[in-house]
């Protein structure tokens, strides 16, 4: 007999999925074919900013080339938050007067084939007039900068001031003041599989189909249908399988919503994939901010308070659904990070540039607000001649204190942060460092070791999306549980897997409460017309609000199914027992077949005024609206040749608590592949642009991932502490692993410096900087013993 410990919740299953996947029998949008496709190419304005003064569409292409003059009905995407002071901004779909940023569409060509799609849009004319390009997001909040948005009068977005405690009173008893800057780099998200929709109109339906990569079906179908000017009920949205999203398919793009509204123009299927240089260069980009602290400490490096000045370049256009403020307040609010700091002020720009908007990507946020924390509390520490992991557990909440309330009234739930700071150190073996620090190694190269800490807010609930004014509360989620004639069962979902493994862990959970095989569950994801209204799948949310929901609607069914059984075996519910999918009572036994074929084929058999069926749809949302807190420490080693800047990862370690772990396997392939995109951001990642608003990096000749040679191997250790808010205590991790491994390196190479006083505060880390910092400080040294 398989037990729930061996199949449900805690067990190590091999994803479902990777069997299609692993064969090449997934679909992917690409993969999709249907006959007389036309392939879309765009018109994109090669220049940041400037004036379109005519289209020139040659005479044999004219019908196989549309602007936004063919369109009157598609509605700017707009994104309209309930924060005081913030400018929104109209986004054509197709611009019409204005370009704002190199790549935006301008009009879309069609072909049999993409290359045809090509050759007619080169072939097709556009006289800009081209404007100054704002592009230093410092320099935009002058005074006498150029401004982009004339209706504005400046370059911000919004600009928010919030102050906790007494500063005041934290500077004045101070015994050290560690003032620094950071910045990291913008980037984008590069999952593996691009954007990507196929729209087709189908007579039979009356509706519009759209096969389209997007981590928000529902949310999308929203906003796609508001922009079209058509029902809603008249919109289907599916999402088959779909290689990575990362936060970069959770916004309507401009792209999307044209080849939508071109399908239903023609009414042929319509499709657009794009290429690795479009997406660098018009997918929602992340990361760029510039942040200046200011750290007030005592003599043993304890934090009293903390003054921040935060500004992100949210380039062009607000996205839709969430706007482009969510990077400075998710910023503000994390800064302090899993330490008690009493006293905090911040003032944060959300600045428009003529670049490619920001959006969401893996962390959010969190990774330049770990990156800041992080670095800060390795400046006190060493201000103050103490070990900086020691000063990191001294500055944390401690367990005995939890719930707490931060300085920025996030709650943490549950947890011991300091031990998690032990564990890494044990890990990575820390003692061992520090004794191979002592003698120089062979090839001059020089030897550092880092911690950064962080929490991770996951799960969010109506009230916490309210405080942060989005326009969209995407504080609950749906499933819907289905028994079939035959006693199998069927999750239909509002969430979407996009390479987490959903299809498993979700069946586990339905395993947990029915004891049915996951391998017999299906679990049907991605399509609008097919599970109840669902949020989607971001922000570390997934498991705790889609499992929690799964979770309820399976004890409403085994619920349901326990009266039926209780009715035929003639005994009461509470003497039931289940147990292989067999129900059994005193006198005998009923399995999960017969319940569903009397549920749907044989009425008489109900209880007296059951309805038939066994399909419970439920929804789902936390016992608290604040989220729950998963937390972690990584550790890195690296080895840093001063002569050339190149820095090499020896070691890496973390130790992570997201509470119950549902599936310990993915829960392992999540922390690794997170850290494997920190370690991007880290050291190798990096969109920059020239004076005139021109990206610089649009192919992977000059964006550099990391690949397996890069990432070494990942030692990952556990701690569970269950919040008592969520089903069987889960918390969410999906982004965990990318937030702090920019810190950790970060922290590393400056311990590497150390000795020449040598540090570095801007991603990437590329061995160009690096080197910088060297000779920085070794001019500094020189000046020193200059007499």
């Amino acid at each position: 007999m398989e037990t729930k410990a061996t199949k449900g919740v805690g067990a190590p299953l091999r994803r479902k999925e990777d069997h299609r996947h692993l064969r090449g029998k997934g679909q992917f949008v690409s993969d999709i074919r249907m006959p007389g496709i036309l392939d879309v190419a765009f018109v994109r304005s090669p220049v940041a900013h400037g004036i379109v003064k005519s289209i020139e569409i040659p005479e044999q292409f004219k019908g196989r080339v549309f602007s936004a003059s063919d369109f009157p009905h598609v509605k700017p995407i707009i994104a309209v938050p309930k924060v005081d002071g913030f400018k929104y901004s109209e986004h054509p779909a197709l611009a019409t007067d204005r370009v704002r940023f190199a790549g935006e569409p301008i009009a879309m060509a069609i072909g049999a084939n993409r290359s045809e799609a090509e050759d007619v849009a080169d072939a097709v004319l556009v006289d800009i007039e081209e404007l100054p390009a704002v592009v230093d997001m410092l320099a935009a909040t002058q005074p006498g900068a150029y401004v982009m948005r004339e209706e504005w009068g400046d370059n911000v977005y919004v600009e928010k001031s919030n102050a906790y405690g007494d500063l005041d009173w934290a500077r004045a008893n101070a015994a050290v003041t560690v003032t620094r800057e950071y910045r990291m780099n913008r980037q984008s998200a590069v999952p593996m599989e691009g954007r990507a929709i196929l729209a087709v109109w189908d007579d039979r339906l009356d509706e519009l189909l759209v096969y389209t990569g997007s981590q928000s079906p529902h949310q999308t179908r929203v906003g796609m249908a508001q922009a079209l000017g058509i029902p809603e009920r008249q919109l289907r949205l599916v999402t088959p399988d779909m290689g990575g999203g990362f936060g970069s398919k959770r916004v309507l793009y401009p792209e999307e919503l044209m080849v939508a509204a071109l399908a239903l123009k023609l009414k042929k299927p319509v499709r657009w994939i794009d290429d690795k240089r479009e997406h660098l260069l018009t997918a929602i980009h992340c990361r760029e901010h510039h942040h200046k602290v200011t750290a007030y400490a005592d003599s043993r490096g304890k934090v009293l308070g903390l003054e921040v000045e935060i500004w992100v370049d949210a380039g062009a256009y607000s996205h839709w659904p969430n706007g482009a403020f969510m990077e400075t307040g998710m910023a503000a609010r994390n800064i302090p990070g899993p330490y008690d700091i009493p006293n905090y002020r911040s003032r944060s720009y959300t600045v428009a540039t003529n670049k490619s908007p920001i959006g969401a990507y893996r962390g959010v946020a969190r990774p330049a607000a770990c990156f800041t924390i992080e670095r800060t509390i390795d400046e006190v520490a060493h201000a103050v001649g103490r070990e900086p992991h020691l000063v990191r557990m001294e500055n944390m909440v401690p367990p005995e204190a939890m719930p707490f309330r931060n300085v920025t009234a996030l709650v943490f739930d549950t947890g011991d942060y300091a031990e998690s700071v032990r564990r890494a150190a044990t890990l990575i073996n820390f003692d061992a460092v520090r004794a191979r620090q002592k003698n120089p190694e062979a090839d001059g190269r020089l030897i550092g070791v880092g911690f950064a800490s962080f929490t991770e807010q996951t799960a969010h609930g109506c009230g916490e999306w309210v405080s942060r004014g989005t326009p969209v509360i995407p504080g609950y989620e749906t499933a819907t549980a289905r028994m079939m004639t035959d006693g199998s069962l069927m999750l239909m979902v509002g969430i979407v897997s996009h390479g987490q493994g959903m299809e498993t862990s979700l069946a586990q959970i339905a395993h947990e409460e029915l004891g049915i095989d996951p391998m017999h569950i299906s679990v049907r994801h991605g399509d609008t017309q097919v599970s109840a209204f669902g949020m989607g799948t971001f922000a570390s949310r997934s498991m705790v609000m889609c499992g929690g929901a799964v979770a309820k609607a399976c004890r409403a069914l085994r619920a349901k199914m326990a009266a039926i059984a209780a009715h035929v075996l003639k005994c009461d519910v509470a003497q039931l027992r289940f147990e292989d999918c067999v129900i059994h009572g005193p006198q005998g036994s009923i399995g999960y077949e017969e319940i569903g074929r009397i549920a749907h084929l044989r009425q008489e058999i109900l209880p007296k005024g059951m309805d038939p069926l066994l399909e419970i749809t439920a929804t789902y949302e936390p016992a608290v609206d604040s989220g729950v807190f998963t937390y972690a420490t990584q550790a890195a080693v690296v080895a840093v040749d001063p002569d050339t800047g190149k820095v090499e990862i020896l070691d890496y370690a973390v130790i992570e608590d997201c509470g119950t772990v549902v599936n310990p396997l993915i829960v392992d392939g999540q922390i690794i592949g997170g850290i494997a995109q920190g370690i991007g951001n880290a050291l190798y990642e990096e969109i920059p642009y020239d004076e005139n608003g021109q990206p610089l990096a649009t192919t992977f000749a000059d964006y550099l991932l990391p690949g397996a040679p890069e990432v070494p191997a990942i030692k990952i250790g556990h701690m569970m502490s269950p919040t008592p808010h969520t089903e069987y205590g889960m918390k969410g991790m999906g982004e965990g692993g990318a937030i702090s491994p920019p810190a950790a390196i970060a922290n590393a190479i400056r311990d590497a410096l150390l000795q020449m006083g040598g540090e570095i505060n801007e991603t990437p880390m590329t061995p160009r900087r690096v080197r910088a910092a060297v000779e920085r400080a070794l001019a500094n040294k020189h000046k020193e013993v200059s007499p």
